[in-house]
């Protein structure tokens, strides 16, 4: 957890590779330290036949992933902190 605290202020876009078991358990962590407004996109199977983007704040990627089951290789994209 000392790394997610020590990104909270991160101005660039920061990008994390996260196996489908972990993406809630990710989701909820970065919610706790970047806030649950914060812009992101969670992506699986890039390049590949079932590449599929979810985009929103990290409350409504929880919720759609709570929902649907996540599945193949996962990228997280968190915004950075505004100005």
């Amino acid at each position: 957890m000392t790394k997610l605290k020590s990104l909270v202020e991160e101005r660039r876009t920061m990008v994390f590779y996260e196996s489908p078991h972990r993406l809630l358990k990710t989701l909820t962590q970065f919610a706790e330290y970047f806030g649950p407004e914060r812009q992101a996109s969670v992506s699986r199977e890039i390049s590949k036949v079932h590449e599929e983007t979810v985009r929103g704040n990290l409350t409504e990627l929880i919720e759609h992933f709570t929902e649907t089951d996540p599945r193949g290789e996962i990228v997280i994209v968190i915004a950075g902190i505004d100005d």
